[in-house]
């Protein structure tokens, strides 16, 4: 299923009241110590700046905070509706001095050159309808030396854990997905949107070709989740 980034933006808006809560409930909460490994990987000291794209409602952009020091993190997103439930967990959890959350199209940033220590992404490239474009561009805001990390869905190796995984996904998930937020295809888009995305070696080869070093993955939970490190070398 391919949808254009109004698309993209109008169905997040539509979830955004019940996303925090499903993501933690339909990953049983393995999303957190998905975020936590991401960030380990990030070298940077603290007082650095970091962007966090696609941020949806702030989650990786809290971790971030809490795990790295920052001196700032910039969170973008296409939808509006994803980052006005953001601000208001900014607001209650008193990062909203540190945290800026501001609407930008993902593949198009409005940041300068070499202004980023590390760029992340939470869950988000697959929705890229241009994921190039968006590698090109962090790469473009990172600094010399800055690192993209880049956690995504991806599926297991195992023949096994592959059905299983395709049966809570394309059938499980859509369904508690539908109950709770009420939006008919949205939970139905994201097994569709994993199942087209170029996980592993593949995506790691588009992060070479959009200029980045010293590339890496890691597959996490018997490879539910991947997470991709690369460095912008002069």
């Amino acid at each position: 299923m391919t949808i254009d980034k109004s698309g993209v933006g109008d169905m997040f808006d539509a979830i955004a009241w019940r996303y925090d809560f499903l993501n933690h409930f339909l990953t049983l909460g393995i999303d957190n110590l998905w975020r936590n490994k991401a960030v380990s990987l990030i070298s940077a000291p603290k007082g650095s700046t970091f962007l966090d794209v696609a941020t949806g409602t702030g989650d990786l952009a809290v971790t971030l905070v809490r795990k790295k020091s920052p001196t700032k993190v910039f969170g973008i997103d296409i939808s509006a509706g994803m980052l006005s439930f953001g601000k208001k967990k900014m607001e209650r959890l008193g990062l909203d001095k540190i945290v800026t959350l501001q609407q930008e199209d993902c593949e198009a940033l409005s940041f300068n050159d070499n202004t980023f220590e590390a760029v992340t992404v939470g869950f988000g490239i697959r929705n890229f309808l241009h994921p190039e474009k968006g590698l090109s561009e962090m790469h473009r805001v990172l600094k010399n030396g800055g690192e993209a990390i880049i956690l995504e869905f991806s599926r297991p190796k195992s023949k096994l854990l592959c059905k299983l995984f395709d049966a809570y996904f394309c059938y499980v998930l859509p369904l508690l997905g539908k109950l709770f937020s009420k939006h008919s295809s949205a939970y139905t888009y994201l097994p569709e949107s994993v199942k087209e995305f170029p996980y592993g070696e593949k995506f790691a080869a588009l992060m070479r070709d959009s200029g980045f070093s010293a590339v890496e993955f890691h597959t996490l939970t018997f490879g539910v989740a991947t997470v991709y490190k690369g460095v912008k070398t002069p």
